[in-house]
């Protein structure tokens, strides 16, 4: 259940901003964007709340169907609504930089087959990473889709594999890593002024 909607909600965050950039690059009217008076970090904040809107949407629409099949409890709605909220930004400003980036649509897929997809499997979503082999175990720690996932599912069932704390760190200082990238990059004009 929780596992399924906090993929549900990175997953529509990533495609709504890689997307809309990438389509924007093919179609040529990214210069209309970026002509715009609007500063690095206000074009930042406008594609992220896009996809973390997207991202949110889809979850709320995916928790209402499981909700249906099975009965949902919530233990922390504030830590779910954290991780939430934080996880779709992580991969809205993952998604504009991989947008930013690609040239094609083959580029996104590649992105989202050797990275995106990986992670996810790798975080806890179906299973507990304590039973992992010790080798796993240590790539899992280092995965911030982990604490994504282990902190959104602790929020539901009040449970989780890592200390809440440590999640919450990581996925704010992530969060604030790639915002610090991505209007950099934004300001650079890297792959949209070529």
């Amino acid at each position: 259940g929780p596992g399924l909607i906090c993929m549900a909600i990175m997953q529509n965050a990533f495609a709504n901003t890689s997307s809309s950039i990438l389509i924007s690059k093919v179609q040529g009217n990214i210069v209309d964007i970026l002509m715009t008076p609007l500063s690095e970090l206000e074009l930042t904040f406008s594609y992220s709340l896009g996809g973390i809107t997207r991202g949110l949407l889809v979850g709320l629409s995916v928790s209402i169907v499981i909700f249906f099949v099975v009965p949902i409890k919530i233990h922390n709605i504030f830590i779910i609504l954290y991780f939430a909220f934080f996880s779709s930004m992580l991969l809205a400003l993952l998604g504009i930089l991989c947008g930013i980036w690609a040239k094609k649509f083959d580029h996104m897929a590649s992105i989202t087959n050797f990275i995106i997809v990986p992670l996810t499997f790798l975080s806890g979503t179906f299973y507990s990473i304590e039973k992992l082999p010790e080798i796993w175990h240590f790539i899992a720690i280092w995965n911030p889709f982990f604490y994504m996932i282990d902190g959104f599912r602790y929020g539901f069932i009040g449970e989780g594999d890592s200390n809440l704390v440590v999640g919450f760190l990581i996925l704010g200082l992530a969060n604030l890593l790639f915002l610090i990238i991505t209007i950099y990059i934004f300001r650079k004009g890297y792959g949209l002024r070529d």
